[in-house]
């Protein structure tokens, strides 16, 4: 049988769901917390995290101290920049967006013991823009010049093998799966088992092949399944991230153009949920308040909650379009990408900067990462915010909003265990280098409490010299990389390892421990 075949993927469907507690079943306790918590001064900090403090810890293949981490977790770096990759080629950077899509059981090696083994199948975005140095993968979207060159974006795929030891497994492989494409941010996961890779990009330029950029594109597990079509219906702008309902098989999708940015949902007309099915088509909507024209979610706050309703975009493939005049919170002869333009146009709302979402027990979460003001009082350039939207009532409420950069700053890709536990990237606008927290300057992986309070649960500690990195056998530059941004993060299916991203140098982590000893 078919080692991926979709009878057998388990990923959204984990055997751990019925563990499910918390943060999920307890949403209106926790906003009742917060409310009575938003304007006491600790909320410009994190909570202790019943993990314990954090402090260096060396990588298991490397032995370079490149993340802080409660005391008992452990973690192994692997497809790093430079690389080599299964075909010879050197591993792409800008490690972005990822996630599990797929895991079989597989044999054990030669003479192996302990515990059974399975095989993970990651799928991690690279962001890359135009260059000299394109991805060369089975999928390939646009083969031509754009903005001076070569479309570098796309996907690799990762293989990780598991055997449930106390440190977790092993990394086996990495390829490409997906070239041609540009500024790959993130996406999300099918219930299918594929991966849908998001271009954060909003551009009226055509290439020398005549293929337009800003789309969604899906990357099959097995690399040579892998299309490079576009899914044009679920329209061409900044794409950040993607989520979809299991239920209902629709696709959410939000946008990352600061303080014009849409929440979309796309209801295909195919809804059997398998390879290519989106590829049929459907009907693209915008989201709009109900009884408020253009609500501005710019500035969310705790006790924040909306009633939401969908509005049809007629064109999703429409070119962006100069601001109108007055439109508020921009910057002079600033566009409106062109899905957006036709939902204000309805009375959509709009957010500062739709990032992270995903789904969990019928509920969507959503990040906003600049959510907030700044201290000059600019709407848009504040520490970021977390909503959480219903699908059954369509309510959308703030869950969580930081006050401070101590708290959360910036957070950007977000994901959800099968416990309920809730991660947060960071990726600041602004490196906290200047306010470093208790631990030193650098990026944070953020978790939260089943009462919506942030926790330090890893630091980014990467500051390496060239010494350093050619023990390691590496092929990156020497610096201080702590201010660079956590992203992909992401369980395997029963919440035993968190894989994550650091975009640069570019290094992808499966991190173990002792999880069962807090909230995630």
């Amino acid at each position: 049988m078919d080692a991926f075949d979709p009878s057998r993927r388990q990923v959204i469907k984990s055997s751990a769901a019925a563990m499910a507690v918390g943060a999920i079943g307890s949403l209106g306790a926790l906003y009742s917390r917060q409310a009575d918590a938003a304007t006491d001064p600790s909320r410009i900090a994190p909570v202790p995290s019943r993990y314990g403090p954090l402090a260096p810890v060396a990588d298991l293949a490397t032995g370079l101290p490149l993340l802080q981490l409660p005391r008992g977790f452990s973690y192994r770096s692997f497809a790093w920049s430079g690389d080599r990759m299964a075909d010879g080629r050197p591993c792409p950077d800008r490690h972005d967006g990822m996630a599990v899509v797929a895991a079989r059981r597989v044999p054990h090696r030669p003479h192996g013991r302990g515990h059974a083994s399975h095989e993970l199948v990651l799928i991690r975005n690279h962001e890359r823009g135009a260059g000299n140095s394109p991805i060369r993968a089975p999928g390939m979207y646009d083969t031509g010049t754009v903005s001076g060159g070569q479309p570098g974006g796309g996907t690799t795929t990762l293989r990780y093998r598991f055997d449930g030891g106390r440190h977790g497994g092993g990394w086996d492989s990495v390829e490409a799966s997906l070239g041609g494409t540009m500024v790959n941010c993130a996406g999300g996961p099918t219930p299918w088992g594929t991966w849908l890779t998001c271009e954060e990009i909003k551009s009226n330029a055509v290439s020398s092949t005549g293929r337009k950029h800003g789309y969604v594109f899906e990357v099959d597990p097995r690399s040579e399944r892998t299309t490079g079509r576009p899914l044009i219906g679920l329209g061409r702008f900044s794409h950040e991230a993607v989520a979809i309902d299991p239920r209902t098989g629709i696709v959410y999708l939000t946008e990352d153009d600061r303080n014009k940015s849409g929440l979309y949902r796309f209801i295909p007309h195919d809804r059997y949920g398998r390879p290519g099915s989106l590829e049929h088509g459907g009907r693209l909507q915008a989201a709009r308040v109900r009884g408020k024209r253009n609500a501005d979610l710019t500035t969310a706050a705790i006790g924040n909650e909306f009633q939401l309703e969908w509005v049809d975009i007629p064109d999703p493939d429409l070119d962006s379009i100069l601001a109108p005049s007055g439109f508020p919170d921009i910057g002079g002869n600033d566009t409106l990408s062109g899905p957006f333009a036709q939902a204000w146009s309805e009375g959509g709302l709009r957010m500062s900067r739709g990032e992270g979402i995903w789904y969990s027990y019928g509920k969507m979460f959503i990040v906003d990462t600049s959510s907030g003001v700044d201290a000059q009082g600019r709407k848009g350039r504040g520490n970021g915010a977390v909503w959480v939207l219903d699908l059954f009532t369509q309510r959308l409420r703030a869950l969580f909003v930081s006050n401070h950069q101590l708290a959360a700053h910036n957070p950007d890709n977000i994901t959800v265990n099968a416990r309920g536990g809730v991660v947060l990237c960071e990726d600041p606008d602004a490196a906290p280098a200047g306010s470093p927290d208790e631990y030193g300057p650098g990026t944070r992986l953020i978790g939260l409490t089943r009462a919506g309070e942030s926790f330090y649960l890893c630091k980014n500690n990467a500051e390496l010299t060239s010494t350093q990195i050619a023990d390691a056998g590496k092929n990156i530059a020497e610096g201080d990389y702590r201010d660079s941004e956590f992203c992909g993060a992401c369980w395997d299916p029963a919440g035993r390892i968190l894989f994550v991203n650091m975009q640069t140098p570019g290094i992808t982590f499966a991190i173990t421990g002792p999880w069962e000893r807090g909230p995630l």
